[in-house]
């Protein structure tokens, strides 16, 4: 019997639980005269057609109306401020987006024109240069934080600030550091938006980074890139033998123009200042923690500018002073003192050549380099402890430090 010739009722259940299906003869199958199908003219083919297209254009009309309204009506064209920007961390996504809505508007770009003097067979020559940057505010009253290099090492003619409202200023340099490769330059404007600072100490490689400037020129300005923190604590030497430490590292796309600008994290907040790129690699962003400059930025927004202590040593690293005159030391690591400078705060607390200098309060000390930065944390008059070997044995000597003198 074939299977459309069964009639199945509802299935019954035995007390095994069982299902039993109970079958019906099948009902004969009459013969049914086929009907003769009816001619539809060409014209009633069309305006079936016709009408079909007008629903559907109308319908998916009505639908594409009701979507962009939608849409339209979800968006907020209202202006955008810090406070009111809410970074979701949990969405890998888009996170760039809130970084750039929240920080963008703090970006500026920065045009440095300079007098370059050089010596030539006729004698010495001068040519007028011009070389673009980036920086970002850290104060509404006008306080810039940028790279050295961006305002030609201090030399410069004249500084041109653009903000994100297409408005320039007249920008004038406070405090710049070659060392540092750091800058704070002023302009003349209130009531501006600024960068929210992070906490540089905090990081963690692997940790999300986008990076906001002018790569190569003010056409590509305030344009974001987005990476991760790749390393901590490197250390770069830069063509004119200057050596920067530590660093952060990141494969954010950094390139010519970006330097000076901020680099932030996923919550939108500056934890470095983009200060160089590899040339001959990709990937390979560098940027100096933002905790390196947070003390510098406060003096000088209080005091109106930057005036850095001193200990009063000249030394050299452990490492060095072990290869350059063959000996050994009890020091892993530290500071070897090979002079102190008479009446300087060292002398007058007794330090002495020859000791080592392992800690500055909590700060471990690798090179006279880490000594200048822990520098930049004190002012006029503070004490800071000093941890030293002396003679193989571990001692603590208390520094009351003092503004630098010009001459030193």
């Amino acid at each position: 019997m074939d299977y459309r010739d069964r009639n199945i009722n509802e299935p019954q259940y035995d007390d095994y639980g069982s299902i039993n299906f109970i079958m019906r003869e099948p009902e004969p199958i009459l013969p049914v005269k086929p009907k003769k199908p009816k001619r539809k003219s060409f014209l009633g083919y069309i305006a079936v057609a016709l009408v079909a297209a007008l629903i559907g254009g109308l319908s998916g009309s009505y639908i594409a109306t009701m979507k962009i309204n939608e849409i339209n009506s979800s968006m907020d064209r209202s202006p955008i401020t810090a406070q009111d920007v809410n970074i979701n961390l949990s969405d890998d996504v888009y996170f760039a987006v809130a970084v750039a809505q929240k920080s963008q508007k703090t970006v500026v770009g920065i045009t440095t024109d300079a007098i370059q003097r050089y010596n030539t067979f006729w004698g010495p020559q001068t040519r007028s240069t011009r070389s673009m940057g980036s920086g970002f505010i850290v104060d509404p009253s006008g306080y810039i934080v940028t790279n050295a290099h961006v305002v030609g090492d201090g030399q410069y003619e004249k500084i041109t600030v653009s903000l994100i409202d297409g408005t320039t200023e007249v920008g004038e340099v406070l405090w710049y550091d070659t060392n540092l490769d750091l800058a704070i330059v002023k302009i003349n404007r209130t009531g501006l938006p600024t960068a929210e600072l992070g906490d540089s100490d905090k990081l963690m490689v692997g940790e999300p980074a986008v990076a906001i400037g002018n790569p190569m020129t003010l056409d590509l300005e305030r344009t974001v890139t987005q990476g991760i923190i790749s390393g901590l604590n490197r250390t770069i030497q830069f063509d004119n033998g200057n050596v920067i430490e530590p660093l952060i590292q990141t494969d954010a796309s950094i390139n010519s123009g970006n330097s000076g600008g901020p680099l932030f994290n996923a919550k939108g907040q500056v934890i470095g200042i983009n200060t160089a790129k590899i040339s001959t690699a990709e990937g390979l962003g560098f940027a100096i923690p933002i905790n390196t400059v947070k003390p510098i930025i406060q003096q000088i927004i209080n005091n109106g500018t930057f005036k850095p202590v001193y200990v009063g040593i000249r030394g050299m690293d452990v490492e060095t002073y072990k290869m350059l005159y063959g000996v050994e030391l009890s020091a892993e690591h530290g500071v070897v003192i090979i002079e102190t400078v008479k009446n300087s705060p060292a002398a007058l607390a007794g330090l002495q050549p020859n000791d080592i200098i392992i800690f500055v309060d909590s700060k471990k000390i690798e090179n006279m380099s880490d000594v200048q930065r822990k520098l930049y944390d004190y002012k006029n008059n503070d004490k800071a402890e000093f941890t030293i070997l002396r003679n193989g044995e571990e001692m603590k000597i208390t520094l009351t430090l003092k503004e630098k003198p010009e001459d030193f």
